[in-house]
């Protein structure tokens, strides 16, 4: 008991690196936040979790490795740009195009948590690094049980921060105006185009 509460403080502290950093998904979820609130934060999670849990099992049965694919990096870096910058597009234009900016949004959130995970470079390179070392040091302990735990020690954190913060951004929706609500949402539009570059910038040499 103590040998699993000792690890799970390891992974608890160590996830907060990748769970609660800003990035896209935590972009979009303010902007699914002053929609749909907590529900649309689990729908985040939910999708995010999707694309979590397969690649948490592929790293623990060592069959996903960047050295299998020498270029995933730069691969991964540009297909996350293309659908960033997609995403940020088809955003603003519903926003411009509907006179109710507060109904539900063309593209659900569930599908937002799938793509914006799978093709968040840094979200890979974070589960290829320190993702890995916690599932090794995990299965060292319980063997192949071992990537289970430390799924469920971290996934926990990414429906709390996730349905939280969309949780208090839906409370602020209240006191923002129609006007200011569609300059907020291209703002947050063009903050997901800024990650995009950034990832594209990644792999320039």
């Amino acid at each position: 008991m103590v040998e699993i509460f000792e690890f799970a403080v390891i992974v608890i502290t160590i996830s907060a690196s990748g769970v609660m950093a800003p990035g896209p998904l935590f972009a979009a979820n303010i902007a699914y936040g002053l929609q749909g609130g907590v529900k649309y934060g689990i729908k985040l999670a939910v999708g995010h979790s999707i694309v979590e849990f397969p690649l948490v099992v592929l790293l623990g049965v060592g069959v996903f490795s960047l050295e299998i694919f020498p270029e995933f990096r730069m691969v991964i870096s540009i297909f996350g740009a293309i659908t960033l910058f997609v995403f940020a597009i088809l955003q603003i234009k519903t926003v411009l195009q509907k006179r109710d900016i507060r109904s539900n949004p063309k593209h659900g959130p569930l599908i937002a948590g799938i793509t914006l995970s799978a093709l968040n470079p840094f979200f890979i390179i974070w589960w290829l690094t320190i993702g890995f070392k916690l599932i090794s040091d995990a299965m060292l302990i319980w063997a192949f049980s071992g990537m289970l735990v430390v799924f469920f020690l971290h996934i926990w954190m990414d429906f709390v921060w996730l349905g939280g913060v969309s949780f208090l951004t839906s409370k602020s929706s209240q006191i923002i105006s129609n006007k200011n609500y569609k300059f907020l949402m291209i703002g947050l539009s063009f903050a997901l185009i800024y990650f995009g570059i950034t990832f594209l910038i990644d792999v320039t040499p």
